[in-house]
This record gives C-alpha cells, structure tokens and sequence, in this order.
C-alpha cells in the first residue's frame, strides 16, 4: 500500500484548521483552542511550563494562562500529511511583545468533527536569539 505524502486538498483542510488554531491562539480564543484539540484521555500537550495528559487537563491549563505577550509572528511553516486523516505541523515563531523566540510542533488526526490536534509540545526559549542548530 503507498501512502500519498502532501496531497494538495489534505495539506489545504490542515493548513485551515492550523491557521484557525493560530487565530486563537494570539486571540486567546480558549473555546476555539480546546475544540481545536480531540476531546480524548489520549491526547497530549507538553507545554512551557506543564505537561497535560489528556483533554481535560489541557484544558484546565488553557483556562490558567496569562494572555500576555500572546502576539506572535511565525517565521517558519512546515504541514506535512501522511494519506488522508494524518498530518503534522511545525512552526518556529517570534512573540512580538517580548521577542522570545518559540517553537511548535503539533500532530493532527482527521476525525468525525474534523481535523484535531492530537499531540502536541511547545518550546519557548528564554534568549530571543535563534537556538544553535549544531
């Protein structure tokens, strides 16, 4: 069986629902965010400062964040799918406040309410020069 990587309508839909995602995420749109995320015991999310195993906790962590210096310019871009209900999403970003530099990496899963980010983990360093990448 050969899976199609990057098919142009399954990288648009991710691609969507990613910058949807990203909206909220400078909007703080906590309901968008957490509809965003697959409403399941299984879904992971490492953050900056906790890990949340399962929707509820995530939840409860969105709930708790402070909204400053949320602003965010991404710098880099990559959604790579794999078929038609499996995608990742990986982004470098600057906070435009502070300007801390940040990375994002998130795995998307097709399900019957649509695409959910079933995965996560998110770095933010504390310098805001570019990590080595040596």
């Amino acid at each position: 069986m050969s899976m199609e990587i990057n098919r142009p309508d399954v990288v648009a839909e991710v691609t969507a629902a990613f910058n949807r995602y990203e909206k909220a995420i400078v909007g703080n749109d906590v309901a968008v965010l957490n509809e965003l995320f697959w409403n399941s015991p299984h879904t992971i999310r490492f953050g900056l400062a906790e890990q949340a195993y399962g929707h509820a906790a995530i939840a409860g962590v969105r709930a708790a964040r402070s909204p400053a210096d949320l602003m965010r310019t991404l710098t880099r871009l990559v959604i790579t799918t794999y078929g038609g209900d499996f995608a990742t999403a990986s982004c470098e970003y600057r906070r435009k406040e502070s300007g801390r530099f940040g990375r994002q990496m998130q795995t998307w899963m097709r399900t019957p309410e649509g695409w959910r980010v079933v995965a996560a983990h998110v770095t933010l360093f504390d310098d805001k020069v570019l990590p080595s990448t040596g």
